[in-house]
């Protein structure tokens, strides 16, 4: 509900706050385009109708932008999404947690591994989170949950992974939601990107509703990995919690520093910014 950015996500989702110039939704589907990925579901809310919108042919904005001659920023917008990619929109109608969303998806899924990714934590890496994983999931077959450690008292934020050794993987052993850190099993924070088996369907069909009343994702994984492995594997690059403000204007910060429009300009006003704070 993007409760922590009101106003601003009052009547606009959360997911289409702007990193520069494009929606944090945007950089998610650009990672899993780059990873391979030709099926797009997207589970949304009855106030997300503009992430639909926005990966929609704009028919009005095109034929102005080609009347005006504006070609760099016509193909910006027939660019967003490759031709070869196709879209599916799955209404959420109650906010009852991520493991929920995942099963409102199951019926455009399939009997098909697939990747979750939650828009809020934006990675900067290269390659990107989700081929990363692809890779470690053809190796392996299993299901991986992308990981980093987080210090030891930010553990009740996140859902917690114990892991043991198997044949140089990480093999999750166990996996918490939220424990506070005095009794987290590890400082293993599972963020937003997961490659899952569709076992994971049936796991959260019977999913009591945990932490927050809400059918969570990492219950279904705990039940899922006494069957089957379930693999953590730590991402290289680095990750912006895009749901926290802090995390949100660190972000653009620095993709607005790398942006090859405005980079080099951002760059003067921050020296000069910093001179001034400092003097």
């Amino acid at each position: 509900m993007g409760t922590r950015f009101l106003p601003a996500t009052k009547a606009s989702p959360k997911e289409m706050l702007p990193i520069v110039d494009k929606p944090l939704i945007q950089y998610a589907v650009e990672e899993a385009v780059a990873a391979g990925i030709t099926e797009l579901i997207f589970v949304t809310g009855r106030n997300k109708r503009a992430i639909e919108d926005h990966f929609d042919k704009a028919y009005e904005l095109e034929t102005e932008l080609e009347y005006r001659n504006k070609k760099a920023l016509l193909e910006s917008v027939q660019g967003i999404l490759p031709p070869t990619v196709s879209c599916q929109y799955i209404r959420q109608a109650e906010a009852l947690g991520l493991g929920h969303a995942v099963l409102c998806a199951r019926p455009a899924v399939g009997n098909a591994p697939f990747a979750v990714i939650l828009a809020d934590d934006l990675m900067d890496s290269e390659p990107g989170a989700i081929a990363q994983m692809v890779d470690v999931y053809r190796q392996t077959g299993a299901s991986v949950l992308g990981v980093e450690d987080v210090p030891r008292a930010q553990t009740s934020f996140y859902g917690i992974v114990e892991v043991s050794e198997d044949n140089g993987q990480q093999r999750v052993t166990n996996i918490v939601e939220k424990p506070h850190p005095d009794v987290a099993p590890s400082t293993l924070a599972v963020i937003g990107r997961y490659i899952l088996t569709p076992r994971i369907f049936d796991k959260l069909l019977t999913t009591q509703p945990g932490a927050g009343g809400e059918i969570q994702l990492t219950d279904g994984i705990a039940a899922l990995l006494k069957e089957e492995p379930v693999l953590a594997l730590p991402l290289s690059g680095r990750r912006y919690d895009c749901g926290s403000k802090l995390g949100y204007l660190q972000a653009t910060v620095d993709f607005a520093l790398k942006h090859h429009e405005v980079g080099a300009g951002f760059k003067d006003y921050l020296a000069k910014r910093c001179a001034a704070l400092v003097g």
